[in-house]
C-alpha cells in the first residue's frame, strides 16, 4: 500500500517553501533531501544527539522526530537561514573564537540550540546554557568551550540590544 502523500508549506529560514511529503517523513529528510540543506546532519535519527536541531517556531527541536506533516504552517529556521560567509551570526563566529568546533559536525545543532536560547533569554546563566545544551552531544571538544562561545555571544547580542553594536 502506497503512503498517503501531503502537501505543506513551511516558513523556511523566511521565505515560504511547499513540498509533498510521505505521512512518516521527517522534517530533517525534507530539509536535507528536498529543500537541499544539508546543515542540521543526521546523526542518531533518535533525537538523543541534536545534530538535526532547528528552531521551529522558536523552539529548538531534533527534526529527526518531527514529521514533516507536522510542520506544516510553521516557521523553520536552519544554520543556513541566520549568517552568511562575509557576515556570520555572532554565535558562529563566537564558535570560532572561542575554538569551539572540532570537526564541526555537531555545530550546526549546536548553534541552532544556543540561538533558541538566546533569542528567548538573552542573558543565560551557566546553568540555562548548560540546560539548554543538554540534548547536544560532542565527541570532539569539551563543552566548556562551547559554553563559552554562548556566554561572548551573548555579549554581543545584548551589545546590539542596548544600540551599541552590529546587528545579530
Amino acid at each position: 500500500m502506497e503512503e498517503k502523500q501531503y502537501h505543506i508549506t513551511i516558513q523556511l529560514n523566511g521565505e515560504p517553501r511547499a513540498f509533498t511529503v510521505g505521512e512518516q517523513e521527517t522534517l530533517l529528510h525534507v530539509l536535507r533531501e528536498k529543500a537541499g540543506l544539508t546543515g542540521a546532519k543526521k546523526g542518531c535519527d533518535l533525537g538523543e544527539c541534536g545534530a538535526c536541531t532547528v528552531i521551529m517556531d522558536g523552539r529548538a527541536v531534533n527534526s529527526c522526530c518531527v514529521f514533516a506533516v507536522s510542520a506544516d504552517g510553521k516557521r523553520v529556521e536552519t544554520i543556513e537561514g541566520i549568517g552568511t560567509e562575509e557576515h556570520p551570526h555572532p554565535l558562529q563566529q563566537a564558535f570560532i573564537d572561542a575554538g569551539a568546533i572540532q570537526c564541526g559536525f555537531c555545530t550546526p545543532g549546536m548553534i541552532m540550540a544556543a540561538k533558541a536560547l538566546l533569542d528567548r533569554n538573552p542573558h543565560p546563566t551557566k546553568e540555562e546554557v548548560r540546560q539548554a545544551m543538554s540534548g547536544n552531544l560532542c565527541r570532539c571538544t569539551g563543552y566548556e568551550k562551547i559554553e563559552q562561545a554562548i556566554g561572548m555571544a551573548a555579549e554581543v547580542v545584548a551589545r546590539y540590544a542596548q544600540g551599541k553594536g552590529e546587528q545579530a
